[in-house]
């Protein structure tokens, strides 16, 4: 049985599911290795059954880049004692970056979005890394086209295999329903209203304060208008600082971390899903929201642009446009029910097609097949 030593930065939700995947499939032997221990719990649930944690110099704090010599010397030592058959790792410039040094083979090199998106331009020594992990993976994986794409004008050889790879939802959880609906609603004492939901991390890169400014702008003009803004982040007190008049007429709902058994319902309770990111792969969340049948209003970024068509499943506003951004927050609260309901529909479908982890899931087993048979020839 086949040894995957399956290396990221943190403990997040989507390891998580990506870990539970490993461990449930018959063929894989999994491991997990943790580069860093950030300052707050990503992910509150143990590992799943089955995979094998590995103890390590790196899961002991923050990720620092002195600590270097440190991390790859007792990479060498994990590779001594797991013996994998294949190393999966990403984000490129972290984790990838010590399995490259360390010569790793076969080794599966994951995306996360932003680290070919943003941080491999973000100077030169961030260039250097990025050609040089490229360089040395034995498989590409890209969670959309545009990374893909991206990816090989960074330096990925054309001989490299890719594998896209959106990581979807399940679309048996994330679902609409209508009594679900009606339930959050009536709890929150929202009846009446339109109500906006925004599910990404209160962080510089996904525009959370771009969304805030636009909401209190709208408002001004729609009394109907409601925001769920879940979760938090390195922002949380600037955006509460913007929404707290509006937080004090209960026009507005902080709900914290939210496990995903009970995001759900935040999904169905809303009638319109927006994010300001901008930089993104496929975002899970905007799966999810299509999934739950939400319609979406996302700023126009070339990954959106894969899930999204104007007018049918959601809108687009221009990155970091706060007045662009209200206006359209206006247009969708007074937009005729008929045209929100088809934008429902095309939204589940859209996800029904194309954003169904169960379905995706197999491109990864793929990237992972043609790693193995790389190995073996090599």
């Amino acid at each position: 049985m086949p040894r995957v030593l399956y290396f990221s930065n943190d403990y997040t939700p989507h390891d998580h599911r990506f870990l539970a995947a490993l461990a449930a499939h018959p063929e894989y032997e999994p491991f997990y290795l943790r580069l860093q221990r950030g300052p707050r719990p990503l992910e509150t649930r143990p590992l799943p059954a089955g995979v094998t944690p590995v103890a390590w110099v790196g899961d002991r704090g923050p990720f620092a880049w002195q600590r270097l010599p440190q991390y790859t010397a007792d990479f060498r030592r994990v590779m001594r004692t797991v013996r994998p058959d294949l190393v999966h790792a990403g984000p490129v410039h972290t984790a990838a970056f010590i399995a490259a040094w360390e010569a790793a083979h076969p080794l599966v090199v994951m995306s996360w979005g932003s680290d070919i998106l943003v941080d491999a331009s973000r100077n030169l020594f961030n260039r250097v890394v990025t050609r040089f992990v490229l360089r040395r993976a034995t498989v590409f994986v890209a969670d959309n086209r545009v990374v893909a794409r991206r990816a090989r004008a960074l330096g990925l050889p054309a001989s490299t295999p890719v594998a896209v790879f959106p990581w979807g939802v399940d679309l048996e959880m994330f679902a609409p329903h209508a009594g679900h609906r009606e339930r959050m609603r009536a709890f929150l004492g929202w009846h009446e209203a339109f109500v906006v939901l925004h599910n990404r991390a209160w962080e510089p890169i996904y525009g959370a304060e771009v969304v805030a400014r636009s909401f209190v702008r709208a408002a001004r003009h729609e009394p109907r208008l409601r925001l769920l803004m879940v979760g938090g982040g390195s922002q949380e007190a600037l955006i509460r600082g913007l929404l707290a008049p509006l937080a004090a007429e209960e026009r507005v709902h902080f709900t914290g971390y939210v496990p995903r058994p009970k995001l759900v319902n935040l999904y169905r309770a809303a009638d319109l899903y927006v994010s300001a990111s901008y930089s993104d792969g496929s975002s899970v969340s905007l799966l999810e929201a299509l999934a739950c049948g939400l319609p979406v209003l996302v700023s126009d970024i070339p990954t959106n642009r894969e899930w999204v068509r104007p007018g049918v499943e959601g809108e687009f506003f221009p990155p970091g446009d706060a007045d662009a951004l209200a206006a359209a927050l206006l247009r969708f609260a007074r937009q005729a029910p008929r045209v929100l309901e088809a934008m429902r529909v095309a939204a589940r479908l859209r996800a029904e097609a194309e954003a169904d982890w169960s379905r995706n899931l197999q491109r990864l087993w793929d990237a992972y097949h043609w790693a193995l048979v790389a190995g073996r020839t090599a």
